[in-house]
C-alpha cells in the first residue's frame, strides 16, 4: 500500500551495503581488465548495460517492483546514466594501462569529493571527525600510489577522471534513491543506456568502439562481468537509499584492500611497502566511520 511517509535514513545498513558494494566492485573491475584485453572499451559498456536491463527489467516484472520513474528522477536517472556510461568506459580505459589497486587508489579522491559536495550541494551534515577520517583515508590513498606511476605517463590521469563522475554520480543516486526503487531505478537506467549506445556503436566509426564477436572463456567472463557490475551498483544504489553521501564516502576507502587482494589473486599484483601501509590507513579510517555510526546511534 502507497504511504507518504517521510524516509527515514538507516545508516548502518547504508554501510552494510557499501561494505558489499566496496568486495564486489573490485571483482567486477578485475574482469573488465581481463575483458579489455580482447575487446574495445564501447563494446564492454554496451554489453555491461544489455546485461543491466537483461537481469533488472524481468526481475522487476517477476517481483512486482516498480520501475515507474518521473518528472525530476527521470532527468536526474538520465544524467546518471551519462556519468555511468562516462564512467564505466573511464575504468575499463585505466585498467588497461594501471592495476587495479593503483588506479582504485588514485581515484579515490571520489570520497574527499562527495564529502565536499555532500555538505556544500546536498547541504548534508558533516562533522569534524568524518572529515579528519576523511582526510586522513585520503591520506592513504596518496601512499598507495607507487613511485613507478611517474613512469605511466598520462594514463595515470584516467582514475582521476574516474573519482570526478563517480562523484557526480553518487550525488545524483542520493537523490533519487529515497524516492524511487533501488532496483527498478537500474533497471531503467540499464535501458536508457542500451538506446544511447546502440546508435554510438552503430552509427560512429571511431576508435575503440569496434564490435568483435565473443565465444569460449570470452562469453563467460563477459557474464561474469555484467552479473557482478549490475550487482554491485544495485547495492551501490540501495547504500544511498539508507544513508546520506557524507557518510558513506570514507567507507568506499575499503574498496582499495579487496582490488588489492583480487589484484594478486588474478594478475600477481602486490603492492610493496609504502602501498601496504597507505592500505591499512585507508581500511582504519574506514572501519572508524563504522564504529564511529554505531556509537552515534546507541546514544540517547
Amino acid at each position: 500500500m502507497h504511504t507518504d511517509a517521510p524516509h527515514q535514513d538507516r545508516p548502518l545498513l547504508g554501510i552494510s551495503l557499501m561494505l558489499a558494494f566496496c568486495m564486489l566492485a573490485p571483482f567486477a573491475d578485475a574482469l573488465i581488465k581481463l575483458l579489455g584485453q580482447r575487446f574495445e572499451v564501447g563494446q564492454l559498456v554496451t554489453l555491461r548495460f544489455i546485461f543491466q536491463a537483461a537481469i533488472l527489467v524481468p526481475l522487476c516484472l517477476f517481483t512486482g517492483r516498480s520501475m515507474r520513474v518521473r518528472g525530476r528522477d527521470l532527468t536526474l536517472l538520465f544524467l546518471r546514466t551519462l556519468l555511468h556510461i562516462a564512467g564505466i568506459a573511464l575504468v575499463a580505459l585505466s585498467l588497461m594501462y594501471l592495476p587495479i589497486a593503483d588506479a582504485i587508489a588514485i581515484s579515490y579522491v571520489m570520497p574527499f569529493i562527495m564529502l565536499l559536495l555532500g555538505k556544500y550541494v546536498l547541504h548534508e551534515e558533516v562533522g569534524l571527525r568524518r572529515l579528519a577520517a576523511c582526510v586522513v583515508g585520503f591520506g592513504g590513498t596518496l601512499l598507495v600510489v607507487q613511485p613507478a606511476f611517474v613512469d605511466v605517463g598520462w594514463p595515470a590521469l584516467l582514475p582521476l577522471g574516474v573519482a570526478f563522475v563517480f562523484a557526480g554520480y553518487m550525488m545524483l543516486t542520493r537523490q533519487i534513491a529515497t524516492t524511487t526503487d533501488p532496483i527498478g531505478a537500474q533497471a531503467v537506467a540499464g535501458g536508457i543506456a542500451i538506446v544511447i549506445m546502440a546508435p554510438v556503436m552503430v552509427f560512429l566509426d571511431l576508435p575503440g568502439l569496434e564490435w568483435r564477436a565473443a565465444n569460449g572463456s570470452s562469453l563467460w567472463l563477459i557474464i561474469a562481468m555484467g552479473i557482478a557490475g549490475t550487482l554491485a551498483h544495485v547495492l551501490l544504489t540501495w547504500s544511498l537509499k539508507y544513508a546520506p553521501a557524507s557518510t558513506l564516502a570514507p567507507m568506499q576507502y575499503l574498496e582499495i584492500p579487496f582490488a588489492t587482494l583480487i589484484g594478486w589473486l588474478i594478475f600477481s599484483d602486490l603492492p610493496g611497502a609504502l602501498a601496504t601501509v597507505g592500505i591499512l590507513i585507508t581500511l582504519g579510517a574506514g572501519l572508524y566511520i563504522v564504529f564511529r555510526e554505531r556509537a552515534s546511534h546507541r546514544s540517547p
